[in-house]
């Protein structure tokens, strides 16, 4: 897409509809003024994809969250936790099976 003159990254989000979860590109042409969407989607028990942030640099803060939020695994980029620094990698904030209000399972 960015050969195509896609050449910025709008945003990237994931969005959980509890059978697949859909990692979402918004890329942006700025000399033709033109917004694409792209959908992947991906299995929720074993959800990964590979990161874009070798071709656009703005997708590191929103590939870390999709990671953190999420649990999507973005292959090619470390797991450092940001945002969660002391969260169990058990459950996802923003996956609909999250419990809201309840202990989380503590990782073994």
């Amino acid at each position: 897409m960015k050969e195509k003159g896609f050449d910025y990254l709008n945003k990237i989000t994931a969005v959980d509809y509890v059978t697949y979860i859909e990692v979402v590109y918004m890329l942006y042409n700025t000399s033709t003024k033109h917004l694409e969407i792209l959908k992947v989607k991906l299995d929720p028990n074993d959800a990964a994809i590979e990161s874009v942030m070798d071709i656009y640099k703005a997708a590191d803060w929103y590939e870390r969250e999709m990671s953190e939020m999420f649990g999507i695994k973005i292959k090619g980029r470390d797991a450092k936790r940001l945002l969660l620094e002391e969260w169990n990698g058990v459950e996802f904030p923003l996956r609909k099976s999250f419990l809201w209000g309840k202990p989380y399972k503590k990782a073994d």
